[in-house]
């Protein structure tokens, strides 16, 4: 199977993430693309993260509609930092017959060479990054060594929707609606969560 992974903190999880998935899954004709919450996430360690239930739970709201959606708590069940090194080498392990596509933005490739291991990561996965716009010279740069033909890239419609500005926005009592799924809404406001 061909499958895409799709990391993050998902604090909360929202319409930009789902549709970054889904436009994933069209252009690259993939067969299922996993979400995999980050369970001590090691870049974000200089600000709370709401707990690994509610992120989760937000989560299974947000893809249950989407039988090509799926969701992985490796990393929520692995204890220490988690680093997509080791995340893709376990499910390379457990899931031999799949192909994998890690699916980031373009910011987020920039910045690979600072991840935990950038060579293991092109080793067990190809890289599907949204959006197209991107250089031969900024690959180049990376200097990851063979980076360059694992790297694949996807139209992605730009949207302007971050966690950060909707912890923002429920902290200041102000509407999230049409940028979270209305099952995550729901959610966010029965559990009292970024208040």
């Amino acid at each position: 199977m061909r499958v895409g992974i799709l990391g993050g903190t998902f604090d909360p999880v929202h319409i930009a993430h789902l549709r970054l998935a889904e436009e994933a899954r069209e252009c690259l004709r993939l067969d299922e693309v996993l979400f995999l919450p980050a369970g001590d996430p090691w870049r974000k360690s200089s600000r709370p993260i709401t707990s690994a239930e509610h992120r989760l739970a937000m989560l299974r709201l947000a893809v249950a509609e989407n039988e090509d959606f799926g969701i992985s708590d490796l990393e929520l069940r692995r204890p220490g930092p988690s680093y997509t090194a080791d995340t893709l080498a376990a499910l390379a392990g457990e899931r031999l017959d799949d192909e994998f596509w890690f699916i980031v933005g373009a910011d987020a490739l920039a910045d690979l060479p600072n991840w935990h291991e950038p060579a293991r990561i092109v080793e067990h996965a190809m890289l599907a990054v949204a959006p197209r716009e991107l250089q031969e010279a900024n690959v180049a740069a990376l200097n990851v060594p063979g980076i360059a033909a694992r790297i694949v890239t996807f139209p992605m419609t730009r949207l302007d929707i971050s966690a950060t500005d909707i912890r923002d926005r429920v902290a200041a009592a102000r509407s999230i609606r049409y940028l979270v799924p209305p099952a995550v809404e729901r959610y966010i406001a029965e559990h009292r969560l970024y208040r």
